[in-house]
């Protein structure tokens, strides 16, 4: 048996990873992120999944007017390895801010989670957090709860709260807007 250590693990860079989306190497259809390094390929979208996206998409729209854009499974340039699409992302600007090239950070990032749970509150948690975004949030469809990180430093994020349907949040960047968790949530 050879030894792990013979192995060598190509790890991507964004520049790379966008050579060959532009070069249409992917298929079309393929739902990828590139998240530290490695290529990753997304689960397909369930219904519940979807509604919550939108949900979530309308709830962050009443509390981020101007000066603020919502993105919706667009990319972010977190890093030199790292170019994730999140489901929903808060970002300083407008729309035509990002008419060349993607936003490098966001006020709050959000993440609607079913099959991709344990990867959203692992793997993408330490990824934003070592980015710097300030907020991260995992709307957590298995046990219907809403996973506020904040406080980010290179290895995750220092405070985590678990907030039920019956409970209001207020993102960092909008302290005075209060959304109720039950708003995200799809309807069961």
């Amino acid at each position: 048996m050879e030894p792990l250590a013979s192995v060598r693990i190509k790890r991507w860079t964004r520049a790379e990873y966008d050579r060959l989306a532009a070069a249409r190497y992917f298929n079309p259809e393929a739902r990828l992120q590139l998240i530290q390094g490695e290529i990753v390929e997304m689960s397909p979208q369930g219904a519940a999944h979807a509604t919550a996206i939108r949900r979530m998409t309308k709830v962050l729209e009443t509390a981020f007017r101007e000066g603020r854009d919502i993105r919706v499974q667009l990319p972010i340039a977190l890093s030199d390895d790292s170019e994730p699409e999140p489901d929903v992302a808060v970002v300083v600007g407008a729309l035509e801010d990002y008419e060349t090239q993607h936003p490098s950070t966001a006020v709050l990032i959000g993440e609607v989670a079913d099959s991709t749970l344990r990867f959203d509150q692992t793997r993408k948690s330490v990824m934003y957090a070592a980015a710097g975004i300030p907020e991260y949030w995992v709307l957590n469809l298995v046990d219907r709860t809403l996973e506020v990180y904040r406080e980010p430093h290179a290895a995750g994020y220092a405070t985590a709260l678990r907030l039920g349907p019956g409970d209001l949040v207020s993102p960092l960047a909008a302290p005075g807007a209060q959304l109720r968790v039950a708003d995200l949530l799809p309807r069961v």
